[in-house]
């Protein structure tokens, strides 16, 4: 089995250096294959604030797929904003803002939803939205096939309306179509496992709150997810069907852990399987 670590909304600059080292040790612990970083990776994109979350994620022990939030473009330093928006992200992330990550059991795509020009609502251009759609038809069954975004496609809160994902409805409607399993997301420091239905095939939206900032909700303590998928006996089960077809119902476990302040440690607070739906030609 493959474990993936989400952290989203670090928000580096109000980091809490005990929730830090929490993470840290949740990593050693669970020893990811492949860290996401869903934006918002620094509070006000300086450049100290980006190093020290590079330090931070090269402790995580595996490699890390980014893509930035809308606090990863200066605010306050309009020149650098609109002529150099991502050249304190690149310097410490790289240089490429919609990463790919592909190995035999996970498709990962980033998307940069950031624009220079808003200062917080997201967008997903026809462009990204065929460039991702491409990559998702030729995934191969085995993959789980995973987009990455910052602001979010769906919410549960009428409160967080406004915060959704602009181009989201073309988006859900072309990457279903193209094989799409999980959307995860942040922003909202809200995390949450959905379920979306009326479209060509089952997806799920994967929501992860603030990882280590000081910033959470009211309420909600920082937390993260674990994400389990592979083929391990428990989670897998083929089942050939009238037409010749093996449908290869593997579950992907995911998990939500939060920070328990008493414990100083993350601990596991929610679970969701979810089965992808696979069909695979037989043999």
């Amino acid at each position: 089995m493959s474990v993936l670590l989400q952290i989203s909304d670090t928000h580096f600059g109000t980091e809490q250096p005990q929730v830090v080292e929490a993470l840290v040790a949740l990593a050693a612990q669970q020893r990811p294959d492949l860290v996401a970083l869903t934006g918002d990776i620094t509070q006000r994109a300086r450049p100290a604030q980006f190093r020290a979350a590079k330090a931070f994620v090269d402790r995580l022990g595996a490699p890390v797929l980014a893509i930035p939030g809308n606090h990863d473009i200066a605010l306050f330093d309009l020149w650098a904003r609109l002529s150099r928006p991502y050249a304190r992200y690149a310097a410490a992330f790289g240089a490429d803002l919609e990463p790919v990550h592909s190995s035999p059991e996970w498709l990962v795509i980033g998307v940069n939803t950031t624009r220079a020009w808003r200062h917080k609502n997201g967008e997903v251009s026809t462009a990204q939205i065929d460039r991702v759609a491409k990559r998702l038809s030729a995934a191969s069954p085995g993959q789980l096939r995973v987009v990455l975004v910052h602001q979010p496609v769906a919410v549960t809160e009428a409160r967080d309306r406004t915060n959704l994902l602009r181009g989201r409805s073309d988006a859900l409607r072309v990457w279903a179509a193209a094989g799409v399993d999980l959307l995860l997301g942040g922003h909202i420091h809200l995390p949450y496992t959905l379920a979306l239905h009326g479209l060509e095939r089952p997806l799920w939206v994967v929501q992860a709150g603030t990882a280590v900032s000081r910033r959470t909700r009211a309420g909600l303590p920082n937390s993260v997810n674990i994400l389990r998928w592979g083929d391990a006996p428990d989670v897998q089960n083929d089942v050939q069907n009238d037409l010749g077809w093996s449908e290869v119902q593997r579950s992907c476990r995911i998990e939500q852990w939060d920070f328990a302040r008493d414990e100083q440690r993350f601990v596991r607070t929610a679970v969701t399987a979810v089965q992808p739906e696979r069909q695979t030609a037989r043999a």
